[in-house]
Formats: structure tokens, sequence, C-alpha cells
């Protein structure tokens, strides 16, 4: 489906089919070298439920989820669960990408985009499995937010010190 939206939309990309990868450790090491940044993508939620956030950084990039959170003016900002993953993106953990945002018709999470990431020509990302990797150009990734009415809030995500 993903492939349809993009080819159907003259969105251009590069795609690589590679093993299973669950991190971006497991990434670096199995998915060929394409050029394009590399992205973590966190799937975060309030303290209450109430709002839902994909945080897109560099893959090296440690986020510090409490500062963030501050920046935010949310409480008690943390990793969201699987089925909370899976009911407003539709996708496993391990495949969390920007290209999730296509199964969020109604609007519910917003979308962060840290502004080093941002600063970047291309993208890669998962189509939405976790065993392909797709380099999308910068101005491909724009269009699609447009498609899925998505605007990134880019931001200076707050680094954490401590490596995860």
């Amino acid at each position: 489906m993903i492939f349809d939206v993009l080819n159907k939309n003259g969105i251009q990309y590069t795609r690589v089919d590679h093993p299973p990868v669950f991190t971006c450790e497991e990434a670096a090491r199995v998915v060929p070298k394409l050029p394009g940044a590399e992205t973590k993508n966190l799937f975060l939620r309030d303290g209450k439920g109430r709002r839902h956030f994909l945080l897109s950084v560099g893959s090296h990039k440690s986020v510090d989820l409490k500062a963030l959170s501050k920046l935010l003016g949310v409480s008690g900002l943390s990793l969201a669960s699987s089925e909370r993953l899976a009911k407003y993106l539709g996708v496993t953990p391990g495949a969390v990408s920007l290209l999730a945002l296509i199964n969020d018709s109604s609007r519910q999470v917003e979308l962060l985009v840290d502004e080093e990431l941002w600063a970047a020509e291309a993208f890669l990302c998962h189509p939405l499995v976790n065993t392909s990797t797709l380099l999308i150009a910068k101005a491909g990734m724009g269009k699609f937010f447009e498609l899925t009415n998505h605007s990134p809030m880019i931001i200076n995500c707050p680094a954490s010190s401590v490596s995860h």
C-alpha cells in the first residue's frame, strides 16, 4: 500500500531489502549504506495518554524525554505501548518510521522532527516493515507530509547524556 501511495504521487525512492532489523545498531550492521540520514523514530505519549507524538531524530541521538516533555509543555512523556503503536500508526516495534503517518488518517499523532535531522537532504525510513529501507529526498518527504496532513514541528530535541 505505501508503495502505491508513493508511486501514485510521484514521490521517488530507492529501496533496499534486508533481514529484519529492530534497532538502529542492527540497521547500521545490516542495511547497505545509502546517501541519506539514518533516522531513529520514537512513538511517544503524554502521561494521560491523550496526546501522541512521532519523534524522528538522527540514529546517533539519545533523547532526554524529561527535557523534551518540558519543551513540549506536556507531563509524563514516555514511550507508547506496542498496542498504541498498532492502533495509531498501524505498525509494530522495529517498523516505526515517518511513513507510518499514512495510517494516521484521523491526525491524532503530532509529528516532531529534530532540526539536526531536518537539515539532511534525504532520509532513510522503513516502508511500514523492518525488512526494507527506503531513501527519500527531503522534498519527497515534505510532499508525503502534505498528503497525510501532518505538519512537522521542527524542534531542537534535547539529547540525553546516557546512551540507550
